[in-house]
């Protein structure tokens, strides 16, 4: 067949995908994730699978492949028409008490629906997840405490303590 390389002469599909790829008609159907800054994103999730290992298992292998699919979950925040992007905000599933504590864990994303991208923003709490990745964070009473607002951050923890026993 003309066109075919020397080591194709059974007529392998693998030709004729690959050509189609390089053409365009075999792209694959979906959004890209891509990240505002990549490194600080990585930090995030590092620490997040560390302090926090059900909100890194549910954005892994839940989100993730629903973003990919296009199925844009959490709740929607701010809309672009002009940019055609839409902002997200996506909460993460966390013990009570580090809610009470630190903040709601969320994903932050922004859609780009014209190019199919899907740009995460950051996570929060933020200060606590990077300050845990640059050292290892303390525990009192089970709750990890950063090592900046520790007086603080007991502070809250016994109050919370004291609430919960009356």
């Amino acid at each position: 067949m003309k066109g075919r390389h020397e080591f194709d002469k059974n007529g392998g599909l693998w030709y004729n995908y690959i050509v189609r790829v390089i053409r365009g008609y075999g792209k694959m159907k979906g959004y890209v994730l891509d990240y505002v800054n990549e490194n600080e994103f990585k930090k995030l999730e590092r620490a997040l699978k560390k302090y926090n290992m059900l909100a890194f298992k549910k954005l892994n292998f839940d989100y993730y492949p629903a973003l990919r699919n296009g199925k844009f979950v959490g709740e929607l925040v701010a809309v672009n028409k002009k940019a055609g992007t839409e902002k997200y905000e996506l909460r993460l599933p966390s013990d009570k008490l580090f809610t009470q504590i630190h903040g709601e864990v969320k994903l932050l994303y922004t859609v780009n629906k014209k190019d199919d991208i899907v740009v995460l923003d950051t996570i929060t709490p933020s200060d606590i997840l990077l300050e845990g990745h640059r050292s290892e964070l303390t525990t009192y009473k089970g709750i990890m405490i950063s090592k900046a607002n520790a007086s603080k951050d007991m502070f809250k923890i016994d109050l919370l303590n004291m609430l919960q026993d009356k």
